[in-house]
This record gives C-alpha cells, sequence and structure tokens, in this order.
C-alpha cells in the first residue's frame, strides 16, 4: 500500500507494541528471546518508537538511553507489506535525532548494523569499528572449573561493576533483568575471590544464546564458554564475537562453531574506548 510519507508521525511505542516489533523481528528470523520484550521494556520505557498507519503500526525501533551518557539504535524493522516506500529511511533518520536529544550533548550512539545496510547508516553520520560474526555450536556436556558459579542476588554489585569496566557505560535496569530471566542461566568466573568473568545464556526462539560473554583473558572464557554449552546440551548455542578480539575468534573455532552471519558495530560520534580483548560475546545486537 502506497502512502504519504509526510502523513507518518513518530510516535512512542507501547509494550504492547514492542512485544510486535520481536514478533516481526522473530518472523524474520533474528532469533530473538522470549523474555527480551519484558527486559527491553525495563531497560528504558521511553525507548521505542515507530509509525502508524490506520492506527496500526506499520515500523518501529529501539533509541535506548542509558543514564543519558550513551544510547543504542537496534530493532529496526518495517512491516513486510510496508517497505520499499522510504518508510525506514524516514523513521531512521528520525529515531537518530530524537535519540540525540535524549542524550547529553556529546554522547555517542552504538548500533550493529547488518552489512546490507551499512552504507546507509554511514550516509547517517555512523563510523563503523569492527565486524561482529554470530557462530553456531552444539551444547555438550563438558567438565566445568571449579572456578565457575551461578550468579546469585549478592552478587549483583561486583557484576555491575564489572559489566561497567566492559561495556563502558551503566546500565543497572538492564542487568537486573537480564540476570534474572526465566529460563536462562548466569555464570562468573572467580580468581582468588576476584570476578574475573561472567556470562549469560538464554533461551531464544531457535536454541539458546549467549550474552554477554565478558572475561579477564583466553582461559576464563573458555570455561565460561563451556559452563554454557554444559547448560544447552544438544542444542543450538550462537556466540556473537567482535573479531577484533582474537582469542574470541579462536574460541568459536576450537568449539567447531559455524559462521552465520556478521554485523558490523558502529559509532555515531566518539568511539568509546571499550576493552575488546574482555568481550568474547556481545551482550544483544538489539540494545548492546
Amino acid at each position: 500500500m502506497k502512502l504519504n510519507l509526510d502523513t507518518l508521525e513518530l510516535k512512542k511505542l507501547n509494550k504492547s507494541e514492542l512485544k510486535t516489533l520481536i514478533s516481526w523481528a522473530k518472523k524474520e528470523g533474528w532469533n530473538p528471546g522470549e523474555n527480551d520484550a519484558e527486559v527491553f521494556w525495563k531497560t528504558d520505557p521511553d525507548g521505542y518508537y515507530g509509525f502508524h498507519y490506520e492506527n496500526e503500526l506499520i515500523a518501529g525501533g529501539a533509541i535506548v538511553s542509558y543514564d543519558q551518557a550513551f544510547g543504542f539504535m537496534g530493532l529496526f524493522i518495517v512491516r513486510s507489506d510496508f517497505r520499499g516506500q522510504g518508510i525506514g529511511t524516514k523513521l531512521w533518520y528520525l529515531r537518530r535525532d530524537r535519540l540525540l536529544d535524549r542524550l547529553k550533548n556529546g554522547a555517542s550512539i552504538g548500533m550493529d548494523g547488518v552489512v546490507a545496510m551499512q552504507d546507509f547508516y554511514a550516509e547517517g553520520g555512523f563510523k563503523i569499528a569492527y565486524t561482529e560474526e554470530r557462530y553456531e555450536s552444539i551444547g555438550k556436556e563438558m567438565l566445568i572449573n571449579s572456578g565457575i558459579s551461578p550468579i546469585k542476588i549478592d552478587d549483583y554489585e561486583n557484576i555491575a561493576k564489572y559489566d561497567l569496566a566492559c561495556f563502558g557505560f551503566k546500565r543497572s535496569e538492564f542487568l537486573q533483568s537480564w540476570l534474572t530471566m526465566s529460563n536462562s542461566k548466569c555464570f562468573k568466573y572467580t580468581d582468588a575471590n576476584e570476578l574475573a568473568g561472567y556470562a549469560v545464556i538464554r533461551k531464544v526462539a531457535s536454541g539458546y544464546k549467549i550474552g554477554p560473554l565478558f572475561a579477564n583473558n583466553y582461559a576464563i572464557a573458555e570455561e565460561l564458554y563451556k559452563a554454557c554449552l554444559n547448560s544447552a546440551v544438544g542444542s543450538s548455542v550462537y556466540l556473537d564475537i567482535p573479531v577484533i578480539n582474537e582469542d574470541a575468534v579462536q574460541l568459536v573455532k576450537k568449539y567447531n562453531g559455524t559462521y552465520t552471519f556478521e554485523c558490523g558495530r558502529m559509532y555515531y560520534g566518539e568511539q568509546p574506548n571499550l576493552p575488546t580483548d574482555k568481550i568474547f560475546g556481545v551482550t544483544t545486537f538489539e540494545l548492546g
């Protein structure tokens, strides 16, 4: 159906509409988690915008703010029967500008852009920082290192500090929900009573996804990865790695990971100075 783009007005989405976006993502094969909508909403209920036509949602996406210090654009999708008209282009620019308005002056915006869209995003001011590749392995029984243990409520403060060092920005609301999802497992690695890494594996539409996987070094990342594989025996397990971290590449190859697709981490504004040597698995392409 051909629309007059001038009639489309950017509007904040409600929780039900966020669930609609995630249902579209599932149909597109993006393989979202069964609890993603709940966690995303708690992270930033003001962070989802889109277009409507005749009171029906036809396009939308996330523009999440982390304490106004960092923004992230993701979950960008146009309903299949409204594509090819420039709706997505208009929506994307409006979302970018609205997110800039939500952030402090000078704050950067991140996104994980699929290859086919990277030139478009570059025209909108984003620069690619590095490539991220998704690998699929099969869960299997593994011996678990004695340094591995489940994350408990009492661990939250230490996890939040470690996450801040790796992610670069505080995301308290997100972590509180991400670490307590149903059908997920959260593991930490402790060395001499010091937190040296953590990982989360969650049920998704097809199989399981690990994210994040943050660790001080390769050896610790491997033990966390093994714990995740051990928790999903016989199922597909996906890990999104920044290929700039050569140890992450080595890890997925050691466990016979199969490449499935890739994105590019892109930034509008200054690129954050992140310890990519500790990032073995991206948390989520939708919220960073």
